[in-house]
């Protein structure tokens, strides 16, 4: 049965998690792996979710506020041989309900175009494309999206 708890960015395991995150990108992004990889610290990240298969951590994500409607998120991982299980989803949903908690109304994030299966979980979780924001303007490789969590509010 899938567990997931709420922590912040200094759990062990989300660290864990993280590294293994860190270890696929910089084969997937190759020579744009050092530019991505400076968007990526954890010091900032208070509010992280870790999910659980049988005590194992599997999957993880994190939320950081952006601004004040917006969340940014962030670190969303799960293990290679834990995919297609529908786990991810299931870290997005409860992400965007701890944002609703936490008053926001949007969330916002940035994936890349080698990661072909991100692309197509945020697609079928009601996220839109939109202009790439920040650091990721004009970068290629980069694709943005938001979802309007308002009906979640109501």
């Amino acid at each position: 049965m899938l567990q997931i708890i709420r922590t912040n960015a200094k759990h062990p395991d989300f660290t864990l998690l993280v590294k293994q995150l860190d270890s696929l990108l910089a084969i997937r992004d190759g020579k744009d792996h050092d530019f991505y990889q400076q968007f990526n610290g954890l010091e900032d990240i208070q509010y992280v979710l870790i999910a659980y298969l049988d005590q194992i951590p599997v999957a993880c994500g994190a939320i950081k506020p952006y601004d004040e409607e917006r969340v940014e998120i962030k670190r969303m991982f799960t293990s290679l041989k834990f995919r297609k299980q529908g786990i991810a989803k299931d870290v997005l949903l409860a992400l965007e309900e701890w944002t609703v908690e936490l008053s926001f109304q949007k969330c916002i994030l940035e994936t890349g175009t080698k990661l072909p299966e991100a692309v197509a979980l945020y697609y079928k979780c009601g996220y839109q494309s939109i202009s790439n924001y920040g650091q990721y303007e004009g970068i290629e490789t980069s694709v943005c999206f938001e979802k309007n969590l308002i009906s979640i509010l109501k």
